[in-house]
């Protein structure tokens, strides 16, 4: 038998030979996932025993992390905006820049009620949208149908599927006519020159096509600018996430006889992240 803190100790060591980073705190949310207790937990009862399963599960959840895969996708889970959302390797993981994007939009159009996200993935965006504005409905369009399963799960664990639809689509191209309130996006950019440089976890394990649109990353951008005054109201804004160079390259994209560019709003790096756009 192995107590909590021996298995602790012994993963701590194997993550931080592997390179990753916050050993520790990595080996103890994958413990919390085995044995579905909290962190908490694992302090106050650092020399409980666990049986020879739990110990199995979790060396090979440790093997694991250890080789680059994320952490979200053994658990399955993670969190944003304050709600959990599944994930598995169909979908990008949500990450706490796009909670930028849903701040931006609830203080632009807290009134929406046709919103539409382009390149849903988890559908983190639409259904937190759906939780915070009670009256809303979205429209969620992802060229993944795995992803769009995905979305659908969560909309549904979180009680919100009777007011999403969710579309298979390139962007707009399955879309019938119709005027949103608001559209909003996090749509692949990262230019295909960058992939090889990225992070292993990212690189090897997220789902290219929801990281990359080719080779300067700005395809998806180029063609939200230039397709979405079809589908939206006057008045209506354009929300989305760029990467973080990429914030002059949009600016020069942006027809001033059709778009008000409201802002640029940036991260907690200080990175220019959300661009907040508004027909005219």
């Amino acid at each position: 038998m192995n107590s909590i803190a021996e298995v602790l100790s012994e993963a701590s060591q194997i993550l931080k030979g592997a390179g990753v980073p916050e050993a520790r705190r990595e080996a103890g949310s994958l413990l919390s996932f085995i044995i579905d207790k909290d962190r908490t937990f694992l302090i106050s009862h650092a020399q409980d025993e666990l049986d020879d399963h739990q110990v199995d599960q979790f060396r090979n959840a440790v093997e694991r992390r250890a080789a680059g895969e994320p952490l979200q996708y053994i658990t399955g889970v993670q969190d944003f905006f304050g709600r959990e959302f599944r994930v598995t390797p169909d979908v990008l993981i949500p990450r706490s820049e796009t909670e930028l994007l849903v701040e931006a939009a609830l203080e632009v159009n807290r009134a929406a009620t046709l919103i539409c996200d382009v390149g849903t993935g988890s559908g983190c965006i639409a259904i937190t949208l759906l939780c915070e504005l009670g009256e809303a409905r979205v429209v969620a369009l992802d060229k993944s149908p795995a992803a769009l399963e995905i979305a659908k799960l969560n909309a549904q664990k979180h009680t919100v599927a009777e007011r999403a639809e969710f579309v298979v689509s390139d962007c707009f191209t399955s879309l019938d006519a119709r005027e949103f309130d608001l559209i909003v996006s996090n749509p692949p950019y990262v230019s295909a020159g960058v992939l090889a440089g990225l992070q292993r976890e990212v690189r090897d394990h997220e789902p290219v096509m929801a990281l990359s649109p080719g080779p300067d990353g700005l395809s998806i951008i180029r063609r939200l600018v230039h397709e979405t005054p079809a589908f939206l109201k006057q008045n209506g804004h354009l929300i989305m996430e760029i990467g973080f160079d990429q914030a002059e390259a949009v600016q020069q994209l942006i027809d001033p006889n059709i778009w008000e560019l409201r802002e640029v709003r940036p991260d907690l790096q200080c990175i220019p992240r959300i661009v907040v756009l508004r027909k005219r």
